[in-house]
Parts: C-alpha cells; structure tokens; sequence
C-alpha cells in the first residue's frame, strides 16, 4: 500500500539538471518539500523561482570537503528536519583505465563514492533521533555488472553498492530504510560527451531511458509502507542487451 508523500521534507543532491531534476518536481507533485542541492547557484535560484515556495536552494560544492561538511548542517537551519536523503550527485569516466587520468579518477570518486559517504554519515544522526527516515542513493547497472569499457565508473558504482547494503543493516534497528535505483543508460549530463547523431539513434532503438522513468522509481520507493524496504531497483532501457 502506497503512503503520501505530503508535508515530507526531502534533500536531493545534483538537482539542478537531469535524474536529480526529474525527482525534485515529482516530489514536489507529491506534496513534499525538496531542498534542491547542487554547485551551480544561478541555476538553482531560477528553478527554485519557477518551482515555488515548496522547493529550497542550497548551494554546495560536494567536491570541496569543507562545502561537503556543511551541507547537512545549512540544510537544517532551513528546514524543521530531513524526511529523505537522495544522494544523486555523480559523474562518468568511460573508456579504458589507460585513457584517463589521476585527477580525473581522484575527482570522481570524490563524487561518487566519498560525497555520497559523508553525506550519509552527516544525516544518520539526525534520523536515529526521530525514529525515521529514508536515504536512497543513485547507483547503476554498472554497480551490478563489470562493465570492462568503464571500469572506473563501474568500480565508483559498485562501491556504492556495498556501502549502500552495508548501511541498509546497520539502520534497521532505528527505523531508516536505505535502498539504491540503479539505472541503465539514462538521457542526463552524463552523455554530454556523445555525439549528436549516436544519441539519437539510441534514444530511436529504446536504448536510452528519460531521467523521469528513474524518479518514477524513486517515488515508488519512498511510498512504500515502512515495513517495506525497496533495497535496489534497476531500471533498464527496454533494449538494453550489454548487460
């Protein structure tokens, strides 16, 4: 049985643009409030200005430690409390090990893997002393599969899907439910690189998912009763066969 989503108050991380974008207005339809995390300030002022009063910037720079650090902290000065943590900030390295670099590997992971830790850490606190509370994390089905044309992405991701099962344990005891959605290729920054035409043609073979069918999921995850846990869901593009 689905539960509402009204008066709950959720922190989503890359919100500015794509999967991140997708489940802060879906959750707004659903009545929650959504503190809109992301690095780009303008950005996030015009889409909170078009989004109304139920959608809350916070500038943060996951890359920095410092910034990092603080998030949870501003956050809370905002808002009363944290219902939902959706860690969705990442980024991608394709290609072989020897076609990228040591800052490029370092920055990544920085993203993907220790941002998503540190956040984590910074708001269990918080939701062991309510009682409550939901933290999901963008993964992929990289994270389930040795994906050999982006090992490092693919490293990045199942490393989150350790950490991310690990945590659902240690929070079953204090009522938080931590799960993961882990999409097939979905149309977001992160195939700013391709070119033009491969992008259509793969959008045209149903290669390619829209960031709304993975907040779809994410939705169907945080609405569900409290004795249940959704703890992965992957989402594929229909003809999706790599994997």
């Amino acid at each position: 049985m689905a539960s509402s989503l009204e008066g709950r108050i959720a922190v989503i991380t890359g919100a500015a643009s794509g999967i991140g974008l997708a489940t802060t207005k879906a959750l707004l339809a659903g009545g929650a409030t959504v503190v809109m995390v992301d690095w780009n300030a303008a950005e996030l002022e015009k889409l909170t200005a078009g989004l109304g009063d139920r959608a809350v910037a916070q500038v943060t720079n996951l890359i920095d430690p410092e910034s990092c650090g603080r998030m949870i902290p501003e956050i809370l000065a905002k808002v009363d409390h944290i219902d939902i943590l959706y860690c969705n900030a990442g980024t991608y390295i394709g290609g072989d090990l020897t076609e990228t670099d040591g800052p490029t590997i370092d920055r990544m992971l920085t993203l993907n893997v220790n941002a998503v830790m540190k956040n984590v850490r910074d708001v269990v606190p918080h939701m062991i002393e309510r009682g409550t509370g939901d933290i999901v994390v963008t993964c992929s089905i990289a994270g389930h599969f040795p994906t050999y044309w982006e090992p490092v992405y693919s490293g990045s991701k199942w490393a989150i899907t350790s950490f991310v099962q690990g945590m659902r344990r240690q929070m079953i005891p204090h009522g938080v439910r931590v799960g993961q959605v882990s999409p097939g290729p979905v149309v977001s920054a992160l195939l700013a690189d391709w070119p033009e035409e491969n992008l259509r043609k793969a959008r045209e073979s149903g290669s390619l998912i829209e960031p709304e069918e993975v907040a779809d999921a994410v939705v169907y995850m945080l609405t569900r009763s409290r004795n249940v846990t959704i703890r992965d869901m992957i989402v594929l593009p229909t003809n999706f066969d790599r994997v």
